[in-house]
């Protein structure tokens, strides 16, 4: 029987599918989120770029993700590139203006990495901040939390 299951979940997890729906998101004390649930991780004026485990959640599977180049400039709010799930397409928005300096080229072969590890291996691109004032636009995990309760409470 162990065995079985043991199979069943293996199964489940090459072909992607979700064994078990949680009933709750991750949220990070560390990182700042933006109201279109993506993070951001600043280190000196170096930004870490994702989508949160609320977004993910919400998305499903996550099959496609579009990536933009390497040395473009983002803006605070403004699109880079879209996450494509099973259920839908979504466009990633960046919280943080800059030049991107990296993309989790990753992606292109493992987008499910969006899914099973959002605030890590699932990071989008990395960018150099050029206004680090910026920042206080965004969340704190507490006001994320509460916003993401708030939004679900709606649907």
């Amino acid at each position: 029987m162990a065995s079985r299951l043991l199979w069943a979940s293996r199964a489940a997890s090459y072909l992607r599918i979700s064994v078990f729906h949680r009933g709750f998101s991750s949220v990070l004390k560390d990182l700042k989120y933006a109201d279109s649930h993506e993070w951001v991780k600043v280190e000196g004026n170096s930004a870490t770029v994702g989508i949160t485990d609320h977004a993910q959640d919400h998305l499903g599977d996550v099959v496609y993700v579009e990536l933009p180049e390497v040395g473009a400039p983002v803006e605070q709010g403004s699109g880079f590139g879209a996450v494509e799930s099973v259920k839908a397409t979504s466009d990633i928005n960046s919280p943080v203006s800059g030049k991107i300096v990296e993309v989790n080229e990753e992606l292109s072969s493992s987008p499910g990495l969006v899914n099973s590890s959002p605030y890590e291996k699932g990071w989008i691109i990395k960018v150099e901040v050029s206004d680090s004032g910026e920042l206080k636009n965004l969340m704190d995990a507490d006001k994320y939390s509460k916003f993401c309760e708030e939004e679900d409470a709606k649907h």
